[in-house]
């Protein structure tokens, strides 16, 4: 089955970059960009990802609410979830991160081998 991957985040390079990072590792995955909390509920709402790669800070929620309103939701409860940010990057943020349920967190800029690396672990945590 092919990987779908749900990139939650408002900035246009860093998504662009991604996608162009996971094309060169020959990543088979449809991607789906969300690029608000809205967005992303509405994709939710159509299908269920293989991962989420959510970005902490959204123009219309934090991160980490969204991620408790999601996991709400008996379908998306076991959603591999990785945080990425900016701005929140202190130990206190990442912890706020995973104790709402993310897999790992990591400061952009991203390093895309470090990601993918991530991403492959995750999905075969939940196999």
């Amino acid at each position: 089955m092919k990987m779908h991957i749900l990139i939650v985040d408002d900035d246009k390079n860093f998504i662009d970059t991604l996608e162009d990072g996971l094309r060169l590792k020959n990543v088979d995955a449809e991607i789906t960009v969300a690029k608000s909390a809205h967005e992303a509920i509405e994709a939710l709402s159509k299908a269920v990802p293989s991962l989420i790669i959510l970005d902490v800070q959204l123009p219309d929620m934090h991160g980490v609410e969204f991620m408790r309103t999601i996991r709400e939701a008996a379908r998306l409860k076991e959603v591999p979830v990785i945080f990425i940010s900016a701005k929140y990057t202190e130990p206190a943020d990442r912890s706020e991160a995973m104790l709402a349920g993310g897999g790992y967190f990591f400061s952009k800029p991203v390093d895309i081998d470090e990601l993918w690396t991530e991403v492959k672990y995750l999905l075969d945590k939940k196999k």
